[in-house]
Parts: C-alpha cells; sequence; structure tokens
C-alpha cells in the first residue's frame, strides 16, 4: 500500500512563498497521476493542482493559476508544489493524492496526512 508523506508547509507572510513536497515511503508514484488538494477549517476540500504521470499535463484551480507550478521527479518519487504570492485565503492544510490525474476527489486513492499553510496578512 502506498504511504505518502508531505513537508514543507509553515507560517508565512503575504507575498510570501512556500514549497511543499510529497514523498512516497512505500509505494512508487511514477506511474500514477498525481495531486494537491487543500481543506480549510470549516469548508471542503477543494482541488489545487494535479499533474499527469508523466509531468507534461497539468491543471490548476483558478484561484491559484499563475501563482502556484505543479512538478515532480519520478526519479525521486516526489511530487512538488511551488506556492509564490501566497494570499490569507491560501490558509489551510494541503494534501498530496495519488491516482488517476484530474481534479476530482473520488479519482484518488492514497492521501497523506497534509501539511499546514498559514498566511500572515
Amino acid at each position: 500500500q502506498v504511504q505518502l508523506e508531505e513537508s514543507g508547509g509553515g507560517l508565512v507572510l503575504a507575498g510570501g512563498s512556500l514549497r511543499l513536497s510529497c514523498t512516497a515511503s512505500r509505494g512508487n508514484l511514477s506511474n500514477y497521476g498525481l495531486a494537491w488538494f487543500r481543506q480549510a477549517p470549516g469548508k471542503e476540500r477543494e482541488f489545487v493542482a494535479t499533474v499527469s504521470w508523466t509531468g507534461v499535463s497539468t491543471d490548476y484551480a483558478d484561484s491559484v493559476k499563475g501563482r502556484f507550478t505543479i512538478s515532480r521527479d519520478n526519479a525521486k518519487n516526489t511530487l512538488y508544489l511551488q506556492m509564490n504570492n501566497l494570499k490569507p485565503e491560501d490558509k489551510a492544510m494541503y494534501y498530496c493524492a495519488e491516482g488517476a490525474a484530474g481534479s476530482r476527489y473520488d479519482t484518488y486513492d492514497y492521501w497523506g496526512q497534509g501539511t499546514q499553510v498559514t498566511v500572515s496578512s
């Protein structure tokens, strides 16, 4: 069974940057679509970004387009999310997921435990 672990979250000022990482302690991420989702307190989990297994195709939520970049390094079995120009509304727990690439959370089979991102104004 695949086990995913996120890292890189933290507290940052609005306008700042963070880089999230997601590694697989067990399993191989190379052949699967990967994604980032986030969930703020009192809100539903929402799609952030996805990348195909080749890394060629990506898609983003409108709210993060132009600010966030998803990428993967299959040789390192790692997924990344570069977040620039962070806004207070980006504050959430961020989760990585493995499965079919896309924006629907129910197409992903494995999830990490999450890493907290807090943006202060």
